[in-house]
């Protein structure tokens, strides 16, 4: 009977209760509870009031949520054959932000539907990952090795970076280009491969701080001394670091943060919604989310250890890595020790598109732990044993 059970695993022929058992369930109410924590935030960002942020990102979620447990369910065959086509509808959809796009807070990173601002290059973070793991699913060490076979993932992952990066957006092409480089890693590329890489970005920099706008210079250089202009391009990481400062360890209590509430603290509800936390619950508030967070990176760990095809292992991987990208990069900007680049916190900053991201993510890692002993061939049909 057991035999018949795995084989049946095997072959991904489970009904749909089968799949609802095989769900993480516990990964789910993790995410759920990071999301109530946002709520909460977003609750206090507006001075007590579900409107205008707390209220539409629970709604956000209710959606998401739908999302991420319909793919949850979805053979991951499924995903692999989709993979492409979606990679090429995001990218389109990102040529179409330099011909249509909406401007705000001085970039051009969002399409109007009418009902949703969207943003494209938060998808792509989703659609690289898939496109990614199923170019290099099957492939032999000694393919990865040939320099020529590497062109067509290089590609994959700069031409959008690049479309990203004219916006601008500085952290979302550093991510994608930082989560690509994972997988590469996963796949069997060489180190010095990497370093050569490295080595060309490094000798382009001074080249690339021509390209950059006035203002992502002064990000630069407000990182190096943000004492310099205290009350212009400094004033953002100074009055999070004074309000990260004054929660101490356990915080000045819900809906008592004065650098927050007193307006000092900008974009509260978005970008640095990390301090307003901190400041209202301290350094164990901080330190509860962000264990919270390493229960999730544990999870997508061991999803991607236990399974059987390579083109699974890839995508929980990514998909990993991605989020811990999220968490790192905010954390660290709203502590200054990176510049600002306007990274939200996952499932905690306001935002449609960035929950909507972050869930379809991880209903892609589900589904992964769901069929994880399929069994997938080189073209992603069922290889049989």
């Amino acid at each position: 009977m057991s035999e018949f059970l795995s084989h049946h695993r095997r072959r991904g022929d489970m009904t749909t209760t089968e799949k609802l058992w095989q769900v993480s369930w516990s990964l789910v109410f993790v995410i759920t509870l990071i999301a109530s924590v946002g709520f909460l935030m977003l609750y206090s960002a507006a001075n007590g009031s579900w409107d205008p942020w707390a209220d539409r990102q629970m709604a956000r979620f209710a959606v998401g949520m739908v999302f991420m447990l319909g793919l949850a369910l979805v053979d991951v065959r499924q995903l692999m054959k989709w993979a492409y086509p979606v990679y090429g509808i995001v990218f389109v959809l990102l040529v179409a932000v330099e011909v249509r796009g909406e401007i705000g807070m001085g970039a051009q990173r969002w399409i109007d539907l009418g009902f949703f601002q969207l943003q494209p290059s938060e998808l792509m973070k989703v659609s690289l990952v898939l496109a990614l793991a199923k170019y290099f699913h099957g492939a032999s060490l000694e393919e990865v090795g040939r320099p020529f076979y590497l062109v067509p993932p290089m590609l994959m992952v700069f031409a959008p970076a690049a479309l990203v990066l004219k916006q601008p957006d500085l952290g979302t092409a550093l991510m994608l280009i930082a989560g690509s480089g994972v997988i590469f890693f996963m796949a069997g590329v060489r180190l010095w491969k990497f370093a050569v890489v490295l080595a060309a970005g490094v000798g382009a920099v001074p080249i690339a701080w021509g390209f950059l706008r006035d203002y992502q210079k002064n990000r630069v250089l407000t990182f190096l001394n943000p004492e310099n202009d205290p009350l212009g391009t400094g004033y953002h990481i100074l009055q999070s670091k004074i309000a990260l400062g004054s929660g101490g360890v356990f915080g000045k209590g819900f809906l008592q943060g004065t650098q927050s509430h007193l307006n000092f603290l900008p974009e509260r509800q978005t970008d640095f919604i990390f301090t307003m936390m901190a400041e209202e619950f301290g350094m164990a508030g901080g330190l509860v989310l962000l264990s919270l967070y390493l229960v999730v990176l544990i999870y997508g760990f061991a999803i991607a250890v236990r399974c059987r095809h390579q083109f699974g292992r890839l995508v929980a991987i990514g998909v990993t890595t991605t989020f811990f990208l999220y968490v790192f990069i905010n954390i660290a900007m709203v502590m200054g020790l990176i510049p600002v680049v306007g990274v939200p916190l996952p499932l905690i900053s306001y935002g449609g598109t960035a929950m909507l991201t972050l869930l379809i993510a991880m209903g892609c890692l589900m589904s992964v732990h769901v069929h994880r002993d399929v069994q997938i061939g080189r073209r992603g049909g069922y290889d049989e044993p």
